[in-house]
């Protein structure tokens, strides 16, 4: 009787598991807004793992991420707060957050950006530009 009882067990917990696993969620979002999403993360965490100054310099480093047009706009303009989460008080984290495919080369990105301190959390949120060049994800524009 025990060993039929264990062998119940077995299968019952190897049915269990099997079951588990084919009922996974699937990922609704789109081919374009996932590659998005990676590149725009990239970005953001390279920013604040970085320098975040409204600097030249701060802008070179960033460039491999950024379209030329954005790029040219970003260092003709010589921002005074940083272009990216428009503040001189650098945020402490940032999160992806919806996607809106707006063409087949074109995703807007929305960025929720937060400042934390002893007394609360402010949330802000900037809306990022996506572009496809060749095989590549580029910011164009940050919001």
């Amino acid at each position: 009787m025990k060993e039929a009882f264990r062998i119940f067990l077995v299968f019952s917990f190897a049915f269990l598991l099997c079951a588990l696993g084919a009922c996974s969620i699937p990922n609704l979002e789109s081919q374009n807004c996932s590659e998005a999403r990676d590149a725009v993360k990239q970005l953001y965490s390279f920013h604040f793992a970085n320098d975040m100054s409204a600097s030249l310099e701060s802008l070179k480093a960033r460039e491999k991420f950024l379209s030329p047009e954005f790029y040219q706009r970003l260092v003709a303009s010589n921002p005074s707060v940083d272009p990216f989460t428009f503040s001189a008080d650098p945020p402490k984290t940032f999160k992806i957050a919806k996607c809106t495919e707006k063409a087949p080369a074109d995703v807007d990105m929305q960025v929720q950006i937060y400042w934390r301190d002893e007394q609360k959390t402010t949330q802000k949120e900037v809306h990022v530009d996506t572009v496809r060049s060749g095989d590549k994800w580029l910011v164009n524009d940050v919001k």
